[in-house]
């Protein structure tokens, strides 16, 4: 049975709110999370990703491995080399929102940015 809120939004099933945890969960590390902002700018390989996150190429690579097997960044072959992008705008958006976010909020005065939630 799915529930709904006072707002009358439903819950979602289950299996969802796992999914979207995993993804979380693999967002969570500052590193992953920085990968894909930077293929939230625009498609990159595995060398121009370790060079703009300041990260040693092998763990850049595994860190785009656990991304791909999760289904939040996928790559295609140009030549030699894979070619990585951020295929879902959803999770561009997400990214950006709470990037973005939390941003402003550190650039606003410390008592202001005390009152405001996440969102305002």
């Amino acid at each position: 049975m799915v529930a709904r809120d006072i707002r009358g939004f439903e819950d979602p099933p289950a299996a969802v709110l796992a999914e979207a945890a995993a993804a979380f969960g693999l967002l969570a590390s500052s590193a992953r999370l920085h990968i894909v902002w930077a293929l939230s700018q625009g498609e990159s390989d595995v060398s121009g990703l370790a060079e703009r996150v300041g990260g040693a190429l092998p763990a850049v690579s595994q860190h785009l491995t656990k991304l791909k097997l999760a289904g939040l960044v996928r790559a295609r072959r140009e030549g030699r080399r894979q070619v990585y992008f951020v295929d879902d705008p959803d999770v561009v958006t997400v990214v950006r929102l709470m990037v973005g976010q939390l941003a402003e909020r550190a650039a606003r005065p410390a008592g202001l940015s005390a009152r405001r939630g996440l969102g305002g």
